[in-house]
């Protein structure tokens, strides 16, 4: 029997990432069960975001972002580092280094502020900017008769 799992409840006072709450109620429908790797959102305040990715044994040259028609693509891939002078053979090989690529849809003005790799975490600032011609503005409402005066002609 299959269950349908509707997130909408937890993001009605969610603004911004409208189109992340589709991208999470997919990933809870994912045949897998898991995704690879790890990662979290974040959310500071109402205009800050982080995405943190969990890149273990990768490099700064092993990753790569790119933001294209409001999608940023995470994808990475270990490239074959041997010591020199070290034969490593693996009894149990438990941290996965796998090839991986996630894509995220940015909501409308989200923008990517940076990216930093430290102790195996990859970090991705983001950073909602809304130009001024796009932000809400408040109209007046004028009394009736401030516009009947306006529009009165005197005939003499």
């Amino acid at each position: 029997m299959a269950t349908t799992l509707s997130l909408a409840p937890l993001f009605r006072q969610s603004i911004g990432f409208d189109r992340f709450n589709d991208f999470f109620e997919s990933a809870l429908r994912s045949e897998t069960g898991t995704t690879y790797p790890p990662h979290n959102v974040e959310k500071y305040g109402d205009d800050h975001y982080r995405i943190v990715i969990a890149a273990a044994g990768l490099v700064e040259e092993d990753l790569e972002l790119q933001v294209e028609k409001g999608v940023l693509t995470v994808s990475g891939e270990r490239r074959e580092r041997r010591e020199t002078g070290s034969d490593v053979t693996y009894l149990h090989q438990g941290i996965m280094h796998g090839a991986f690529r996630l894509s995220f849809r940015l909501a409308d003005h989200i923008e990517v502020q940076g990216a930093t790799l430290k102790n195996g975490l990859l970090s991705i600032e983001l950073l909602r900017e809304i130009p001024e011609e796009a932000k809400a503005k408040r109209i007046a409402i004028n009394r009736e008769d401030e516009i009947a005066g306006e529009h009165k002609v005197e005939v003499q």
